[in-house]
């Protein structure tokens, strides 16, 4: 039988080793408490003080840990609400340099029991706007007035994060351009992602724990944020169990874009683009402010604060590379040049399952890129990779026809069910033809149709 003394003695020692393994781990943050909804949403550029703590506290914060953490009410539109759990969260991240940043986003569970850890669906809105007051974390709340102030993308699009609560999954959406809004900086809206995630996975009332199957999911805008985060996952979160991605209408190469919208329809569109990437990438930014001509400036101060709907709508037919002072093609010049390599698709091969679909008529984001892209990740022969054209649509109908489509295939992969082994392409008259693919946007619609009578969403 030990001794009182050797008892006291062995339990301070514990004590002392305890402590030591703590300081040597770092500090330890404590869960922030949750805040109640506030009563009136704020944009961020009037509620700096959750979408931005101070720096130091963001930089002594480990990425994808919550800095704070309040509810919040979600609704359609801004109008009609949404019978669901969800909160805001704020958390570190890193922008393309890995320098500390602050980033939002909302999580969202539905009423329903699931088996834990619940599986989770992250969601990248395409946000394609220049403005904070655009995001989709003050869009997606109730009273909300992003609709009305142009913001008509993120709602609309937040019908297929409905159709993945409608399944008992939870959602993260992160504000994947972060605090600046940088507008199709790929790199960075990976790394807010796939932070977003680290935040979701570690919040218990969302119910996924780290080891939850966790799928991606974009269009478009989004499909820039899903494709780099999915690229980005084994070097920079391996640690996330991130079983599959759906991308489509990728926007796979800016500079591809670019060139396609040089004096078309969609030039206002991409304009907003090369404002956002300015954020991000001081040198272009540098380039730009030294070489636009007085159109081309007039239309930075005129589009800067604006959502995507008077985006697209503001000044089309532009010609985006006659407004800018060069020698030659401007694509080429190396500030130019350095930011379309950084931000084009196809460095790495993700290590995850791929639904990949575009409309063989995109008019926005061309199709010849992803076919590179695809070729590009098609000669690992580690990759799997399904991926679509869609011959019956253009930009906005493919989401529409595909998006249940890429749903069914996540749901497979959050299931469990392997994915096909090496990579598959196809042309389909249209992808609403997809076995099951109607049948799960009725029973998607059928359920939301009931929360209108009272019926919490995702409660079957």
């Amino acid at each position: 039988m030990r001794s009182p003394f050797v008892l006291r003695w062995f339990a301070l020692a514990t004590g002392v080793l305890a402590a030591a393994a703590l300081m040597a781990a770092g500090p330890v943050a404590a869960e922030p408490p949750i805040t109640p909804p506030p009563a009136i949403p704020l944009p961020p550029e009037w509620d700096p003080g959750f979408y931005l703590p101070p720096a130091d506290v963001v930089a002594a914060t480990a990425p994808g840990a919550i800095i704070a953490v309040r509810q919040v009410r979600i609704a359609d539109f801004g109008l009609l609400p949404i019978d669901v759990d969800a909160w805001q969260v704020s958390y570190r991240s890193n922008n393309s340099r890995d320098e500390a940043i602050p980033a939002v986003a909302t999580l969202i569970k539905p009423r329903g029991q699931a088996p834990a850890p619940r599986k989770l669906l992250s969601v990248q809105l395409a946000e394609d706007s220049t403005a904070g007051y655009c995001a989709p974390s003050y869009a997606l709340q109730h009273l909300s007035v992003s609709a009305v102030a142009g913001q008509i993308v993120v709602p609309a699009e937040f019908l297929f994060a409905q159709a993945a609560l409608s399944q008992g999954w939870a959602v993260v959406v992160p504000d994947h351009q972060g605090p600046d809004s940088a507008y199709a900086a790929g790199p960075l809206a990976g790394r807010i992602t796939l932070d977003g995630i680290r935040a979701a996975t570690n919040f218990a009332p969302l119910e996924a724990g780290p080891t939850a199957p966790v799928g991606l999911y974009g269009y478009s805008g989004g499909s820039i944020a899903t494709g780099h985060a999915a690229e980005l996952r084994s070097s920079y979160a391996p640690e996330l169990n991130i079983v599959g991605a759906a991308e489509g209408g990728v926007g796979a190469d800016l500079g591809a874009a670019l060139s396609m919208a040089n004096n078309q329809l969609t030039s206002g569109l991409v304009f907003a683009a090369v404002l956002g990437l300015t954020r991000e990438y001081p040198d272009f930014a540098a380039y730009l402010d030294e070489r636009l001509d007085p159109l081309g400036k007039a239309l930075v101060a005129v589009k800067s604060p604006l959502c995507v709907q008077y985006q697209s709508a503001l000044l089309p037919l532009l010609n985006l590379t006659g407004m800018i002072g060069s020698d030659g093609n401007p694509l080429d010049d190396p500030p130019v040049a350095a930011m379309l390599d950084d931000t084009r698709m196809g460095k790495s091969v993700p290590d995850m399952p791929l639904f990949v679909w575009h409309s063989a008529w995109d008019e926005i984001l061309p199709l010849a890129a992803t076919d590179t892209l695809v070729d590009t990740y098609c000669r690992d022969p580690r990759t799997s990779l399904t991926y679509t054209r869609d011959h019956a649509s253009e930009h906005i109908v493919a989401e529409v026809v595909g998006g249940p489509a890429a749903l069914l295939w996540l749901r497979d992969r959050l299931d469990g069910v392997p994915a096909p082994t090496g990579c598959t392409t196809s042309d389909a008259g249209t992808m609403a033809a997809v076995p099951g693919a109607l049948e799960f946007l009725g029973d998607s619609l059928a359920a939301k149709f009931a929360t209108l009578f009272g019926m919490p969403l995702g409660s079957r």
